[in-house]
């Protein structure tokens, strides 16, 4: 898996690296520090309304991170900023200018310059996709209703629809999120999967302890329990990423052109936001694609 890219700036804005050879595109996801918040950390880029933080503060983050992400013009204006109300859904605005009033949904796409495509994550998964030859771009949402819902293979359909997208010309980035490691989900989310996907069985594993340092090295712990006691109950976890993964396959974009951050929200706390470890009360990451003119 190619590295990250990081900026050389107090903000880092983490980069695809088959997202940064396209000359036209502009594009990044957010990380923790280097903002001006302080209610989840001194200096923090919390880059979404939070009861926790104040609209000045969110504001003047924005700000900050679309000039860091270069989405802005040459006088160093931030491009305007495309946000929905996300209702973890698999429904998709086509953006052709400002929108004059405010979007529900979970997806965007244009082929407009100087607009900034914007979603806010703490452990969903951001995903930007990009058609090179049509110069057209989309941003996804991705939480477990939203993958069910089957967002980002809707969205590849959307783009070929609207902009005449062939799948095989599409390059997508799978940014950071909750991976299998960290995302312990309900049992039933197994049935929830399997009605929708023939390949549900391989986006799910039990995991008997969730501790890393017993699943890395379980020889260590084999002989902890009293003879006749049989092994742990067991927790199922669900991988996002290889969800999503197969959604772009399916919808006809190559292997080679997926590319997904190794980063878990979870496991990196320290450099990202995650709802689920500090149990809801967080900032907000944000992904953000879009077109030079």
């Amino acid at each position: 898996m190619p590295p990250l890219q990081k900026s050389k700036r107090k903000i880092e804005i983490l980069k695809a690296e088959p997202l940064a050879g396209i000359p036209w595109l502009v594009h990044g996801f957010s990380t923790r520090p280097g903002g001006v918040s302080e209610a989840y950390g001194r200096g923090s880029l919390n880059l979404g309304i939070t009861p926790e933080d104040t609209r000045e503060n969110v504001d003047r983050n924005r700000e900050m991170f679309l000039r860091e992400a270069r989405a802005a013009d040459a006088t160093g204006k931030p491009w305007p900023l495309v946000l929905m109300r996300q209702v973890h859904s698999s429904i998709i605005h086509k953006i052709d200018g400002l929108p004059k009033e405010p979007l529900h949904g979970d997806g965007l796409i244009t082929n407009r310059p100087a607009i900034a495509l914007t979603v806010r994550v703490a452990d969903c998964l951001p995903v930007l996709v990009v058609d090179p030859v049509q110069r057209a771009v989309g941003v996804f949402h991705a939480g477990w209703r939203g993958t069910l819902a089957r967002i980002v293979e809707k969205g590849v359909g959307e783009m070929r629809r609207q902009y005449a997208s062939d799948p095989a010309d599409l390059v997508a980035a799978i940014g950071p999120g909750i991976h299998r490691c960290c995302y312990e989900v309900a049992e039933d989310f197994r049935e929830k999967f399997a009605a929708q996907f023939a390949y549900s069985g391989s986006l799910f594993e039990d995991v008997f302890d969730s501790e890393p340092v017993r699943r890395k090295y379980p020889l260590l712990f084999m002989n902890q329990r009293a003879p006749g006691h049989g092994a742990p109950p067991s927790t199922v976890h669900l991988d996002l990423v290889e969800a999503n993964r197969r959604q772009l396959l399916d919808a006809g974009v190559p292997p080679q052109s997926i590319w997904a951050s190794e980063l878990c929200t979870s496991c990196r706390n320290d450099l990202l936001f995650s709802h689920r470890k500090e149990k809801g009360v967080t900032g907000r990451l944000m992904a953000v694609a879009g077109i030079r003119e």
